[in-house]
This record gives C-alpha cells, structure tokens and sequence, in this order.
C-alpha cells in the first residue's frame, strides 16, 4: 500500500517506515516533489497535523497523513507542547527552529529547582484520504525529564526523556524499544491497524 507521510525529517521517516512495516510503502515529501514549506499555523496538534496534510492532499491528491509531536510538561503548565520544536527560537529570536540542543538546554533551565518531572510525549496523526474523510490517531507516553541528557541515538527530547517503566531515557534506549513503546509508535499502530483492517 503506498501512502505519503507530510514530512522530510529523516529521523521520523526511518521511524515511521520501521514502525509501518513492508505492507507500506511511505513516500516522503521530497519522493513526490514537495520541496515547499508546508505552514504550521495550528494551536493544536491536531490542528497542525491536519493543514500539513491538506497541503498536500489538495495540491498533489494523493491519500497523506502527516504528524504532530508535542512534549508535554506538567510542571511548566503542558509547555512547550505544540510549540517543542521551536521551542528556544521562541526565547532567543537569533535561535534556529528545530535546534534540539537549545531546546533541551531551555527546558533543562526551566525545571531547575523543580521537583515534578513528570512530562509526556503526545503525537497525533491527521489522515486525509478524501476531503471529507479525515481521521485522527493518537499516542501518548508517560514519562519524566531527567535532570541531566543521556544517551546518543534518537532525536529531540530523547536524551531527557525517561519514559515510564524504564530506567534509560529514549535515546539510551535505542530504536527497537522505542519504536515499540513511543508516543509516535502508538499513533501509527492505530493508524495501521486502521488501513489495514477497518478500512476494508
């Protein structure tokens, strides 16, 4: 089965090529000629993950689902949230969007003297297969941000984030378990399990 997924980050591609397995064929953005920079204008995961698939839905119409990851942390009120991206950018103008490092090192700063860790991850998936068809997955994971990074694999937040019943952090942990227990892994196992059975 051959689906686009809204994106060109090669770490959540591999990820999600992983997770999906061989019955799918995911096509990135680039592998349909998308080179634009699709908005992400939303106050809401949801919100964004729905325009990035209607961007390209309604210019390429091809069926497409795209994603939106936010950390969640408690202590800060659910920030950064659907902001975790550009997270420092948000505080330093002169910051690039998506840096991993200066978004770590911000919430590090933010939580020191704070004793509630407790954080999640929560990733939702738009599905656009038809204008009037559109459908949403959601994973989450519970978890808490650790005090100092560890760990070299994974992206973002990975080196901070011990999820919930591990003692090593996402990027300790490596790709293998993470695809199995991750926000990410929950939302697209849905939304597999939905093309490959509800939808029949």
């Amino acid at each position: 089965m051959k689906i686009v997924f809204a994106t060109n980050n090669a770490h959540k591609l591999q990820e999600v090529r992983q997770i999906l397995g061989e019955k799918f064929e995911v096509l990135s953005l680039s592998d349909i000629g998308c080179h634009e920079d699709i908005p992400e204008t939303g106050q809401t995961l949801q919100e964004n993950a729905y325009q990035k698939a209607a961007y390209v839905f309604n210019r390429y119409h091809l069926d497409c689902f795209a994603d939106d990851t936010g950390l969640e942390v408690e202590a800060l009120g659910g920030a950064p949230g659907v902001y975790s991206a550009r997270y420092a950018a948000m505080e330093q103008p002169a910051a690039a969007s998506h840096d991993s490092e200066a978004n770590m090192l911000r919430l590090l700063r933010e939580l020191e003297g704070k004793d509630n860790r407790c954080a999640r991850f929560r990733t939702v998936v738009a599905l656009l297969e038809h204008p009037d068809r559109q459908h949403y997955f959601e994973g989450v994971v519970q978890g808490e941000i650790t005090h100092k990074r560890s760990g070299a694999q994974g992206f973002g937040y990975d080196p901070i984030f011990r999820p919930e019943g591990y003692d090593k952090t996402f990027a300790e942990l490596g790709a293998d378990v993470k695809n199995e227990i991750s926000h990410r892994a929950r939302a697209m196992k849905k939304l597999a399990d939905y093309l490959l059975n509800d939808k029949q």
